[in-house]
Parts: structure tokens; C-alpha cells; sequence
């Protein structure tokens, strides 16, 4: 347990970069509906079941060109 609480500090930051970058990627997927492949349903899913990389995920390989 002093070992989870060692690390805590190092851990809030992460969770909020995380969920920003979440926050991020669905807004983005909701507004543009252009993507290089897949479809909204497919990059909602994974940006909200892979929450670690599914947002790093859409930015690098899903979001399209802007109109």
C-alpha cells in the first residue's frame, strides 16, 4: 500500500492528461465527421474503451483532413 501512495502524486497528473485528451477526441469526433478510415461509432468506442491510447489512437491514425 506505501508503495500506491508513493506513487499517487505521479498519478493525478496522468489521469487528467488522460482524460482531457478523452475529453478532446470525442468532442473532435462528434464535430467532424471525416475520417482517414473507420466511422464515428468505431472511433467513439475506442476512444472510450481504450482509454489510455484509444485518443492518442484517433489523433495519430483516424482524425481526416479539416474542411
Amino acid at each position: 500500500m506505501s508503495l500506491l501512495q508513493e506513487m499517487f502524486p505521479l498519478l493525478i497528473p496522468i489521469f487528467v492528461l488522460d482524460v482531457i485528451l478523452a475529453v478532446a477526441a470525442v468532442r473532435h469526433i462528434l464535430w467532424h465527421p471525416h475520417y482517414r478510415f473507420g466511422n464515428r461509432a468505431m472511433w467513439l468506442v475506442l476512444s472510450l474503451v481504450v482509454v489510455m491510447f484509444g485518443p492518442i489512437i484517433y489523433f495519430v491514425f483516424g482524425r481526416g483532413e479539416e474542411k
